[in-house]
């Protein structure tokens, strides 16, 4: 979150450009005008709500029922605050959003009054709830003197005045740094493990279907010659074990293959023994491009050396250029694609690159919002730019280390 005295130059800064755009006596300042005007009676509905909630709530906080009215009151400031953000968004163009709603951790009127009462943002709309009555007088005041009295300097008056309120509510009403930050955690965390999730069923899939259908395959046909080479008579008892046990070698070769591939989906080999260079070059040439796909690594650190990012950045960019490269072949059209990896500071960067047909997007469901999910997992960035006609770009920021760094 901004520091105050930056919110005060941004929001004036604002002000002053939507001001300076004719007619200075446009919708948009009847609008704010307005918004000042209902400060007053939204200004005593929430001090007299504030300080009656919380003069009756502390007065019998030594009873039963004193703790559970605070948190009542608290969360009626809660709903005042969020009219005062959505008021700011209308009239003023501001950014703030809606925090995320508290959520009790235990059941009943003891989780309800715990949440509320340790919840910063209601003690912060508590704060503004009392404040906007002296403002709310002020602001009504001086706006209905502007527009009777003070007409020439009227879009200035209300605009200094605008400004003001939106500061206001920006300082008090936008959800907490550390309350966003665990917001953000708690969406990642959901993400991890929805991946998880997804990549033990697909294993389990891949498995059940795969090789353990073929080994099945492969105990029967060696069951079935070992019977036969028993009951050996003539040539042609010879002939049919010989075949039995072609059948049996041709399905231990491609059980074997579907592991490897099966092994090479989870963690590749290649990509633990020789970095990203080989493994990203072993997924281009399995890519099905017609002119096919150049890869360049360079990884180089500040001092000139080669170096790795944490394994689980690794295996993130692998798996990422993996799929975008599948969905060239599959999807693109494209002629020719191009992947580039390189180091930026503390930040991995990918760069997949085609000249396909275009028209990409991470739909919600799609494979590019399941990689958007993963990659931002890790605080990663995901930017598609896929024009229809084409060409399209994805670029990948990754952290160059994760808190799980390879000692």
């Amino acid at each position: 979150m901004k520091p105050l005295h930056r919110r005060a130059a941004d929001a004036i800064r604002e002000q002053d450009a939507s001001m300076e755009r004719p007619p200075l006596y446009g919708a948009r300042m009847w609008r704010q005008a307005g918004q000042l005007l209902l400060n007053l009676p939204l200004g005593i509905a929430g001090f007299v709500l504030a300080i009656t909630m919380l003069s009756v709530g502390l007065g019998l906080s030594v009873t039963v029922i004193g703790l559970p009215l605070l948190a009542a009151g608290l969360a009626g400031c809660r709903v005042m605050g969020g009219l005062g953000r959505r008021r700011a968004r209308s009239a003023y163009g501001s950014e703030i959003h809606e925090p995320e709603p508290v959520r009790p951790r235990r059941p009943g009127v003891v989780g309800f009054t715990i949440a509320h009462l340790t919840d910063l943002l209601n003690w912060r709309s508590v704060l503004y709830n009392v404040l906007m009555l002296p403002w709310g007088i002020l602001s009504f005041t001086l706006t209905l003197v502007a527009v009777i009295v003070m007409w020439p300097v009227l879009p200035w008056v209300i605009r200094g005045m605008a400004a003001t309120d939106r500061i206001l509510i920006e300082s008090l009403l936008f959800p907490g740094a550390l309350a966003e930050r665990v917001r953000e955690l708690e969406d990642d965390r959901g993400t991890v493990v929805d991946t998880a999730a997804a990549d033990l069923r697909r294993i389990e899939r891949d498995l059940h279907d795969g090789a353990q259908a073929r080994l099945v395959a492969l105990a029967m046909d060696l069951g079935m010659a070992k019977e036969r080479l028993r009951e050996i008579e003539t040539e042609d008892d010879v002939a049919a074990a010989t075949k039995m046990v072609d059948n049996a070698h041709g399905e231990v070769k491609l059980a074997l293959q579907e592991l490897r591939d099966l092994a090479r989906g989870i963690h590749p080999a290649v990509l633990t023994d020789r970095g990203l260079d080989a493994a990203l070059s072993a997924v281009a040439a399995r890519c099905t491009v017609p002119g096919g796909v150049r890869v360049n690594v360079d990884l180089k650190g500040p001092d000139g050396q080669a170096e790795r990012p944490d394994s689980a950045v690794e295996g993130i960019a692998y798996f990422t250029v993996s799929e975008l490269l599948t969905n060239v072949s599959k999807h693109a059209g494209a002629r020719s694609a191009s992947v580039d990896v390189w180091r930026s500071d503390n930040q991995l960067m990918v760069l997949v690159q085609d000249d396909g047909k275009g028209g990409a997007a991470p739909y919600p469901g799609s494979g590019l919002a399941g990689l958007t999910e993963r990659i931002r997992a890790v605080d990663g960035v995901f930017l598609v730019q896929s024009p229809e006609g084409g060409p399209t770009s994805v670029t990948v920021e990754l952290p160059w280390h994760t808190h799980t760094a390879r000692r």
